[in-house]
C-alpha cells in the first residue's frame, strides 16, 4: 500500500474501499457510470483511528492528476495535486475543524454556500469536515440540506466517532467507511520505520497509545508527554485516605491542563503571528499599520475568541484522555484477575496491576470502571471537572461505599 494511502496503519480493508471509489469517480469524470462513488461519505472509528487522515487521503485521490496514472491506482502522493491537499492548500479542498465545544448554524450555512462553488482545479469540489458530531441540531438541519441536494461534483467527507453521532437523516445518506483501531505491532512497526524510534520505545508507545497513533508518536518522541502519562497512572496507589482523593483529583485535572496548554500554545502564536502580519504589523508603511489598528485589532479580537473556544474544548478533550489511560489500566487489572492470556495495556507497569489484582476482587474492579465512565459522562455534561474528578477518586479509592 502506498501514495497517499500509506501512513492509514491496520486499515487495508478500508483503503480497499477508498481505492475502488476513487477509480469510480475517475471513471465518472470520464463520462462512464462509475459504479461505487457517491456524494457523501461517512468516517467513523475510534480516537486515533485516523478517520480525517483517510478522508485527507481519499480527497487526495479524487483530486490526483499524477500524469499515466490508472483510473484503479489514485493518489499517486507525487503530483501537484496531492501535494496541495497534504499542504491543506488545493483550492478544491475546504477542510473544516470545529474550533470550539460546537459548530453553529450560521458556520455551516457559510461552508454550504462555498461548496456550492464549481471545482477550480481538479473533477470534484470537496468538503472535509473533521468533528462533524460537533454540528448543534440547527447545523445539522442545515447540512442534510446540502447533502440531499449537492451540486454534481461535490463531495461531502464527513468524519465522526460512530455513525450514531450523526442524526439517522444524515447517516442514512452517507456511505459509511469503517476505520478500526490498529495493532500495537503495526503502529510500532510505523513508529520505527518513519520516525527512527528504537524498536522497544516504538512497541511501549504503541501498547500505551491503545492504537491511536498520533499519540503514540508523541510518547515515542517526547519524554514530558510520558511524564503525565505516568502521573496519571500513578493515582490508583496513591488513594490511601480521603485527603489524598482530592489531591488525586486536583493533580489529575492539572496534568490534563499541562497536556492541553502544551498542545495549544505553539498553535496560538503560529495563528495570531500570521493575523498579524496580514494587518501589516511591524511594516514601515502608515497605510499598512492603520490597518492593523483599525481591522485588526477585530480580527485579533475574534481569534482571540476562537482560541478561547478550543482551549476549552482541548483541556476537556485532554481529560477524557487521561480517563481512558486509567480505565485501560483497572481493564488490565480486570484481565489478570481473571487469568486472561491478552496482552496488558500497560505492560511496563505490570508489577502494580498484579499487586492491585492480588488486594481487590474483579466486582471491585467493575466498579471502579464504571466510575470513571460515570466522570466521563458528567464532564461532557459541563460538570465543574474538580468536582467530577474528585467523586471519581473516592469510588477508586472504596469502590463499595455509595
Amino acid at each position: 500500500m502506498g501514495g497517499v494511502f500509506a501512513d492509514l496503519v491496520g486499515q487495508d480493508q478500508a483503503v480497499g474501499v477508498l481505492r475502488r471509489a476513487a477509480a469510480a469517480a475517475a471513471e465518472t469524470v470520464a463520462g462512464g457510470r462509475g459504479t461505487g462513488m457517491t456524494h457523501a461519505w461517512l468516517f467513523t472509528g475510534p480516537p486515533g483511528s485516523g478517520r480525517s487522515s483517510a478522508a485527507r487521503a481519499f480527497a487526495a485521490a479524487l483530486l490526483c492528476d499524477g500524469p499515466g496514472r490508472q483510473a484503479a491506482d489514485r493518489g499517486c502522493g507525487h503530483c501537484e495535486a496531492c501535494h496541495l491537499v497534504g499542504v491543506g492548500s488545493h483550492p478544491d479542498l475546504t477542510r473544516v475543524r470545529p474550533e470550539g465545544l460546537s459548530y453553529s448554524v450560521r458556520q455551516t450555512r457559510d461552508l454550504v454556500l462555498k461548496a456550492a462553488g464549481a471545482p477550480t482545479l481538479g473533477k470534484w469540489r470537496i468538503v472535509l469536515f473533521e468533528d462533524a458530531d460537533r454540528v448543534t441540531e440547527a447545523a445539522a438541519n442545515a447540512l442534510l440540506k446540502a447533502i440531499e441536494e449537492p451540486p454534481a461534483r461535490t463531495v461531502w467527507l464527513l468524519c465522526a466517532p460512530s455513525p450514531d453521532d450523526m442524526i439517522i437523516t444524515i447517516r442514512s445518506r452517507c456511505r459509511v467507511v469503517t476505520l478500526r483501531t490498529p495493532p500495537a505491532e503495526a503502529v510500532a512497526r510505523m513508529l520505527t520505520e518513519r520516525d527512527g524510534v528504537p524498536p522497544d520505545m516504538a512497541l511501549f508507545a504503541a501498547r500505551a497509545a491503545q492504537g491511536h497513533i498520533g499519540r503514540a508518536r508523541r510518547l515515542a518522541l517526547d519524554e514530558e508527554v510520558r511524564r503525565r502519562r505516568a502521573d496519571v497512572l500513578s493515582i490508583p496507589g496513591s488513594l490511601g485516605g480521603v485527603g489524598d482523593c482530592v489531591v488525586a483529583a486536583e493533580r489529575l485535572v492539572k496534568t490534563s491542563t499541562e497536556e492541553a496548554d502544551a498542545a495549544t500554545a505553539e498553535l496560538n502564536e503560529t495563528e495570531t503571528a500570521e493575523l498579524r502580519k496580514v494587518y501589516g504589523e511591524g511594516s514601515s508603511g502608515k497605510g499598512l499599520n492603520r490597518g492593523l489598528v483599525r481591522g485588526g485589532a477585530g480580527a485579533l479580537k475574534e481569534l482571540e475568541t476562537l482560541q478561547k473556544s478550543r482551549a476549552t474544548r482541548i483541556k476537556r478533550d485532554s481529560l477524557d484522555l487521561a480517563l481512558l489511560d486509567l480505565a485501560a489500566f483497572y481493564r488490565d487489572v480486570l484481565a489478570v484477575q481473571f487469568g486472561a492470556g491478552v496482552e496488558l495495556t500497560n505492560e511496563d507497569r505490570r508489577r502494580e496491576i498484579e499487586a492491585l489484582a492480588r488486594g481487590s476482587s474483579p466486582e471491585d474492579t467493575l466498579r471502579r470502571t464504571r466510575a470513571i465512565m460515570r466522570c466521563r459522562e458528567r464532564l461532557a455534561a459541563n460538570v465543574n471537572p474538580q468536582i467530577a474528578v474528585e467523586a471519581m477518586t473516592l469510588t477508586l479509592r472504596s469502590p463499595g461505599v455509595g
